[in-house]
């Protein structure tokens, strides 16, 4: 077996980004500068205009982090004490965690296996008279099944809200996500597809009411300066965050093209390599979906001691989740033991996320992989 080479591959690299508009940003950063106007303003409504153009949504909404987006968005729907939302115990915190902070119950489902996302016969199982929304969320760039889980809400007479933090530019069926369900939450975390120089998110939507709602809540529900209608937050976006996403979004399609060329190269040398034979799984992207690849996520059996291996020839990697939502210490009161989503729980165990990034080069995918296939045939 022949010896693996020096190379340093990081599991994203914002800064080769950021070279190739640099430039831009800093007009953008400086003409904010000049305005003095720091918060809200027309920064913030032109960055809305045109997201919600390029996103296919009739209204954005600027907000201050993908988290808020979530937070505001289910209390535009009325989410409160005694109320369930239905939801992927195989996601980030923020999906159960804005649920929780309003008073209301995360009710988790397990996952399909092969995505990563909701199971949807799952989610029909777990409606109950309390379900207020049911939420899916996109992981990792690809979009959740949403036919089944929209017919599920409307027999229920539920809304769905969709958690797109993950998966800016991502389609069901031709259709971008987070415009399916009465609302869609995305977040622009630096090390998003599309992302700011901070926290910043967006929600989007078809429905006036609720954009004027969401419009409201965002600045601690007044429609107008010191009258309060409801109770919101300040969850508004910075115009400095507005006017740099503005430069990165008219890049966003070739940023995701070149994402997607990546996890194809991924998959052929993988393949090539023939990692089946020792239990490694690649992504999927089924029928009617678009990948985005936010994250490229194998399985792989031995997955902790694959990951030193890795990290020893300075290739970084990370896990997303360790643990499963319904296992995390602050939900042990909903009364999960653990087997009782094992098909989260077994992921949980065996995932790895590769390096995955627009810049990133032939060259550093071929150690990757490389680096993975010399530890699986020295196990």
């Amino acid at each position: 077996m022949k010896e693996l080479g020096a190379m340093k591959v990081p599991l994203v690299d914002l800064g080769a980004q950021y070279e190739s508009i640099r430039d831009d940003v800093l007009a953008a950063v400086t003409r904010v500068c000049d305005s003095q106007r720091y918060i809200l303003g027309p920064e913030v409504e032109l960055a809305e205009q045109e997201l919600a153009k390029s996103l296919s949504a009739t209204h954005a909404i600027g907000v201050s982090s993908g988290t808020d987006a979530l937070l505001v968005s289910l209390m535009a729907l009325g989410v409160g004490p005694g109320d369930e939302v239905v939801t992927s115990t195989y996601s980030f915190f923020a999906s159960a965690g804005s649920i929780a902070r309003l008073g209301a119950t995360p009710v988790f489902v397990d996952i399909d296996p092969a995505t990563f996302n909701l199971d949807p016969e799952g989610v029909k199982a777990a409606v109950t008279p309390k379900t207020k929304v049911i939420m899916p969320v996109h992981l990792f760039g690809l979009s959740a099944p949403l036919d089944p889980i929209l017919e599920t809400a409307a027999e229920a007479g539920v809304p769905v809200l969709e958690d797109a933090c993950q998966a800016v530019g991502a389609r069901y069926r031709e259709k971008q996500v987070g415009t399916l369900g009465a609302l869609g939450c995305i977040s622009f975390f630096p090390s998003k597809a599309l992302s700011a120089f901070g926290d910043a998110g967006l929600v989007i939507t078809n429905d006036d009411e609720l954009a004027t709602r969401v419009g409201m809540l965002r600045t601690h529900g007044a429609e107008n300066r010191y009258y309060h209608s409801a109770i919101g937050g300040n969850f508004r976006l910075d115009a400095m965050q507005a006017a740099i996403l503005r430069v990165k979004a008219p890049h966003l399609r070739r940023w995701l093209e070149q994402r997607r060329q990546n996890a194809a190269r991924y998959t052929r040398l993988f393949e090539e390599a023939d990692v089946a034979t020792f239990g490694v799984e690649l992504p999927v992207e089924p029928t009617g979906h678009w990948h985005t690849y936010h994250q490229y996520v194998i399985k792989a059996p031995r997955r902790d001691e694959l990951r030193k291996h890795l990290e020893a020839h300075d290739v970084e990697t990370a896990i997303y989740y360790p643990v499963s939502l319904h296992r995390q210490e602050c939900f042990r009161h909903l009364g999960f033991p653990a087997g009782s989503l094992p098909k989260a729980e077994a992921a949980a165990k065996i995932s790895l996320a590769l390096p995955m990034y627009p810049e990133l080069t032939e060259e550093q995918q071929t150690h990757v992989v490389e680096a993975v296939v010399h530890h699986l045939r020295m196990s």
